[in-house]
């Protein structure tokens, strides 16, 4: 028998991701990063987010490494 893959805060998804929280609620917004509301909380799935990583739901280019985020 497997175990389901839990669901992680967005501190770790942010950490899991190298990104700022920020662009994390970013994506969520303008490029419909995958996740699931739990009451206030956002819960994210490590591998539903790399599988939207990998379709291109993030261009590297747009990643925080320089001021302002995302283009």
């Amino acid at each position: 028998m497997t175990t389901a893959e839990p669901w992680v805060s967005d501190d770790e998804d942010a950490k899991h991701l190298g990104a700022a929280k920020v662009s994390v609620y970013r994506w969520f917004d303008t490029r419909s990063l995958p996740v699931r509301k739990d009451g206030r909380l956002w819960d994210f799935n490590l591998s539903v987010v790399a599988d939207w990583v990998r379709t291109g739901g993030v261009d590297a280019h747009q990643h925080d490494s320089r001021k302002g985020g995302a283009r």
